[in-house]
């Protein structure tokens, strides 16, 4: 029996972007029809990146750009080398020794070996297959696409990535303050979500409370959630103290839900050193269930994301998508999602995080005009068509020598 498959395609978004945003993209993917695109990166699941690839690599090739995903496989030495890099560009330390060169170097050619990359354009992901490009003849453009908050790297490591990083025809950092002295030219993509996804589609009364049932998640209090990769640059420590400061005043039930990345060999040691904190009222879990994440982004009373570092933070996009208030930490990418007192909330402590969540808790009008305007900011600035139309016009401003018209 024939089996029909629906994907979602461009004139899907239709209702949320409207007619006139659909046909401008469709006319700037015209011309670009038949080319042969490639993302590469170090994961299928765990973290926006591959939230994000798993959707848009599947809208490209709705506007006819035939568009593949590959992602590098490693050894645990290789993903704990490039989880200390991924810290230390964040502002981590990291002895950079010559054996960490060597594992990082070495994995990087075996991926290149398996990997046939002879496409019109290379999209590269993040720190970890940043030298790939060091085992190609280029046939088009290659573009790196870094995620990672830039702010202040470790010096010693971006002086060992920079000669890999000026090889590239483009750099793609998510906001102009990540910006750095590179000959390559630099454009400034913040990342999107798609709505039509089980993470962030609507869900009924019903279904959100099947799944908070299944895990045990009582609703009877307000509840107060963060979900995000158990990562310590996520604060999941301080998310807690913060919690027991707000419950002093009001009545709620704190919800850490998370997953461990393939390519995060710290993540479930972090997820392990949260697990003395449990208790009737504070529920830490580790599962990759998108509905779940659905539900509670939903059923929550706020959502919390007090991260100490964040290139972007694509879950506070999602759930302001919900329209549920978010209280978020005043770093990154965070800011440029929520404006504080209009959308949600900024914070720059526990204190604070603590003070907020009894004041979005105690006003039922204050959460409801938060997260009406929060949806409305995700509908206007972070749909994945978006990025799209960002991608399509960097992709039509190659010259045929590959230099980029910026």
């Amino acid at each position: 029996m024939h089996q029909k498959f629906r994907l979602v395609k461009l004139e899907d978004y239709e209702d949320y972007v409207g007619a006139k945003t659909i046909e401008r993209i469709m006319r700037k993917a015209e011309p670009l029809r038949d080319l042969h695109v490639a993302h590469v990166n170090s994961t299928y699941y765990g973290g926006g990146v591959a939230e994000l690839l798993a959707s848009f690599s599947l809208l490209m090739n709705s506007v006819g750009i035939k568009t593949g995903w590959r992602v590098i496989q490693g050894s645990p030495d290789f993903f704990s080398t490039t989880k200390k890099m991924h810290n230390a560009l964040q502002g981590g330390d990291i002895n950079l020794s010559r054996m960490k060169k060597k594992i990082y170097e070495d994995v990087i050619h075996e991926n290149a070996i398996r990997n046939h990359l002879d496409h019109d354009v290379v999209v590269i992901h993040d720190p970890q297959p940043l030298s790939m490009i060091e085992h190609y003849r280029k046939k088009g453009p290659w573009i790196w696409r870094c995620h990672v908050e830039l702010s202040n790297p470790d010096p010693d490591l971006w002086n060992f990535l920079v000669p890999f990083v000026e090889k590239y025809d483009a750099v793609v950092f998510t906001l102009e303050e990540y910006k750095k002295k590179l000959n390559t030219p630099q454009v400034f993509f913040m990342p999107a979500i798609d709505p039509f996804k089980i993470k962030n589609r609507e869900l009924s009364e019903a279904e959100i409370n099947n799944r908070l049932e299944h895990y045990d998640i009582p609703t009877d209090l307000p509840i107060v959630a963060q979900i995000s990769r158990f990562d310590r640059w996520k604060d999941p420590e301080g998310v807690i103290e913060a919690f027991k400061i707000a419950r002093k005043e009001v009545d709620c039930t704190l919800v850490l839900l998370g997953n461990v990345a393939t390519d995060d060999p710290e993540g479930a040691e972090v997820y392990e050193s949260l697990l003395d904190c449990r208790e009737e009222r504070i529920i830490i879990l580790s599962r990759q269930d998108s509905a779940l994440v659905n539900a509670l982004q939903r059923q929550a009373a706020v959502i919390v994301q007090k991260s100490i570092r964040e290139g972007f933070g694509l879950t506070v996009a999602e759930a302001m998508w919900k329209a549920t208030p978010v209280i978020g930490a005043k770093v990154g990418g965070i800011c440029h999602q929520i404006k504080d007192g209009e959308n949600g909330f900024l914070v720059s402590s526990v204190e604070e995080t603590a003070k907020r969540m009894v004041q979005v808790i105690g006003d039922k009008q204050l959460r409801q005009r938060l997260g009406k305007a929060a949806r409305e900011t995700v509908r206007k600035q972070f749909l994945l068509t978006r990025l799209l139309e960002q991608y399509l016009d960097m992709f039509n401003a190659f010259e045929t020598d590959y230099r980029l018209k910026v």
